[in-house]
């Protein structure tokens, strides 16, 4: 991965995603989240300080060590139980029908195959279950698409592979997802970054 890789960018994605105002969209993606969830994409525990009361217990699945060890610090002070169950969202040691809900946030548009990530969600989510989701992605204006077009290639290869135009609530559905309630809108910064998607959907 290199030093960049693995020592520099987790430390960037932990300042880019944690900067102020970014707690808002988190809590409101989180909202309604219960039981024992499965966060994948769990970096650097940025999320921790605002998971529901009800939220029993988190299975995290993070990649990145020094994401991991940044996490630390937040996880001391967690009152949920968090275990690291795995390194791959497509691929997930956990039983199906075994979580009450999933987590992603920032997740779908670096992951290798989100549609893997997608369909072993459905698998370890009871029916009925819901996923929340955090995403930014493809903006629906033509002249801030071109420009996403235009930076994707750089950004996959300084942002670890992040993309900015995947659909996120296309690929919700097209994964099987039902009663999807997404709310989309820009936020504040550079629209080509600022397209954000939050809410949740389903696994019938």
């Amino acid at each position: 991965m290199g030093i960049y890789g693995d020592r520099v960018l987790p430390r960037l994605v932990d300042w880019t995603c944690g900067s102020p105002g970014m707690e808002r969209w988190r809590a409101a993606a989180i909202e309604g989240l219960h039981g024992d969830v499965v966060e994948i994409g769990f970096g650097s525990g940025l999320n921790v300080a605002v998971y529901p009361a009800d939220v029993t217990q988190v299975w995290a699945v993070e990649p990145s060590e020094r994401a991991r060890e940044i996490a630390r610090r937040r996880l001391a002070s967690s009152p949920v139980p968090v275990e690291q169950v795995g390194l791959d969202g497509q691929h997930l040691p956990l039983p199906d029908d075994s979580c009450d809900g999933a987590l992603s946030t920032f997740t779908l548009c670096t992951i290798p195959d989100p549609m893997l990530a997608l369909a072993e969600l459905r698998r370890v989510l009871r029916p009925g279950a819901k996923v929340h989701v955090l995403e930014h992605g493809a903006a629906p204006d033509e002249s801030v698409a071109r420009w996403q077009q235009r930076i994707e290639p750089l950004q996959k290869r300084f942002a670890g592979g992040c993309h900015l135009t995947r659909d996120a609530p296309a690929m919700l559905a097209d994964a099987g997802f039902v009663d999807v309630e997404l709310t989309s809108r820009y936020v504040r910064g550079p629209k080509p970054w600022c397209w954000f998607t939050f809410g949740t959907a389903t696994n019938p």
